[in-house]
């Protein structure tokens, strides 16, 4: 349960991090809020897996299931470009949890 617990809080450190781009300074009521929100149940959800994962592997997961995940969307929605060396990192990042995930096994 930690690790799906964990993986939901990485999706969701990608949807704060995106809500606080779109926030321009908390200037934009909606996703100031979006941002709130996400943050509290991804740091919530963090925290949980945490108490059964070790806390360098449980963060590093987290982080780079948030990352790659913010960066593709960005990608997508064509706000940021993209490039076969984006893609082949962002892929080094998945190897580097995937990775991580099978060692904790």
């Amino acid at each position: 349960m930690s690790w799906f617990i964990l993986i939901l809080s990485g999706v969701l450190e990608a949807v704060w991090a995106t809500a606080l781009g779109k926030s321009e300074g908390f200037t934009k009521v909606a996703p100031t809020i979006v941002f709130g929100v996400g943050l509290l149940l991804s740091m919530a959800g963090l925290a949980y897996a945490m108490r059964d994962l070790p806390v360098g592997t449980a963060y590093a997961v987290w982080v780079g299931i948030g990352a790659t995940l913010t960066v593709i969307y960005a990608m997508a929605t064509g706000m940021e470009s993209i490039s076969i060396l984006k893609v082949i990192f962002l892929l080094m990042i998945v190897g580097g949890v995937v990775g991580l995930k099978s060692l904790h096994a």
